[in-house]
């Protein structure tokens, strides 16, 4: 599996945890849309597109299936979110 492209879309707010929302395409042909990039008290971290079930319990609509894979998939995505905080302008 290669990671062919990863695109950030960086949130603006400051009081939110939520820090961006990332895209992922796999082999040139498969997107997964809705990867959030989260700060938590150990630093950041991504979690999958989920959903929230009548019990109020959400659950991934998408994910890996192995660690090497979630792992993967997890520095790509941080890389790109720290090129892209790099990049943007500071006000």
């Amino acid at each position: 599996m290669n990671i062919t492209e990863v695109r950030v879309r960086l949130v603006k707010k400051e009081d939110t945890k939520l820090k961006a929302v990332a895209s992922i395409t796999i082999d040139e042909c498969f997107v997964v849309h809705d990867i959030k990039v989260i700060q938590g008290t150990e630093g950041l971290f991504i979690s999958m597109p989920s959903r929230k079930t009548p019990d109020g319990e959400f659950k991934d609509i998408v994910h890996p299936i192995n660690t090497e894979t979630r792992e993967k998939i997890s520095a790509k995505v941080l890389e790109a979110y720290e090129k892209a905080e790099k990049e943007e302008p500071q006000a």
